[in-house]
């Protein structure tokens, strides 16, 4: 099934707006949001249960107040129609088009933005992550979009991570073979990081694949959020190809997410 955008803003969609509010509240992730929804049942019982029930359920009174607060903050409605303008969409986990392999690792995104379009089931298509350093050498530039060049021939889709070096060689290599890719951000999906990608991220989203993320729009990068990125890299994909990087680099966590899961 072929994502977009506007498909998923339906009318009857009142528990994925619950989901939608709990992936832009802070502090809550997917390990967190799930010993909630199978506490409570649901997404909605979880936004609308009282202080002493949350605290029960292991949220922690920090957290609960915080959560008190932002429920009566946040608005969802105003917060689709931003979707939409932005034109992006979600899947939650729940969802038949949520991507079958990712949903199969230890912590899969309860919620994943999107911006673009790709078909993620598409069965003629394997998913292949490429991923390595950021200070990459000709050498591993020319080995990048070697392997890359081959593997979209054989109709691969590319997964790596929109980051400097290894990964711009990738999802370009890509794009220059009339191939598609998921671009896998540590920020929101509205966001290049980096900005001297812009012109990448702007070709991805016009027709050669997607950009997708956990975090929620405006969200931007810190040190915590690439190894998470890191992690969906992996699960997007059916094999992860290192073709440049250091002993302990964040494309070697990505192969080793790649092998736990």
């Amino acid at each position: 099934m072929e994502i977009v955008c506007q498909t998923y803003y339906s009318i009857n969609m009142t528990e994925r707006e619950y989901w939608l509010g709990f992936s832009v509240f802070p502090g809550v992730g997917p390990k967190t949001f799930q010993k909630l929804l199978s506490h409570f049942g649901s997404a909605k019982a979880v936004w609308k249960a009282n202080a002493s029930d949350l605290r029960k359920a292991g949220l922690g009174s920090v957290l609960t107040t915080k959560l008190e607060t932002f429920r009566t903050e946040f608005s969802t409605k105003a917060y689709i129609r931003k979707l939409k303008e932005k034109q992006v969409s979600f899947l939650v986990l729940t969802d038949a088009s949520y991507p079958k392999l990712l949903a199969e690792i230890s912590n899969p995104p309860f919620l994943l933005y999107i911006r673009g379009k790709l078909d993620f089931d598409n069965a003629n298509n394997s998913t292949l992550a490429i991923v390595g350093t950021r200070k990459v050498t000709q050498y591993g530039r020319d080995v990048t979009a070697m392997i890359t060049q081959e593997l979209v021939q054989a109709g691969c889709v590319i997964v790596s991570g929109l980051a400097m070096g290894v990964d711009a060689v990738a999802h370009k290599t890509a794009i220059e073979n009339s191939g598609k890719t998921i671009a896998v951000l540590g920020s929101g999906v509205d966001l290049c990081y980096p900005s001297s990608n812009q012109s990448l991220y702007n070709s991805i989203i016009k027709g050669h694949g997607a950009i997708v993320s956990e975090y929620p729009l405006g969200e931007p990068p810190s040190k915590g959020s690439f190894p998470s990125r890191n992690r969906i890299v992996a699960g997007l994909s059916q094999a992860v190809v290192v073709t440049e990087g250091a002993e302990d680099s964040g494309a070697l966590i990505t192969a080793e997410d790649a092998f736990l899961n």
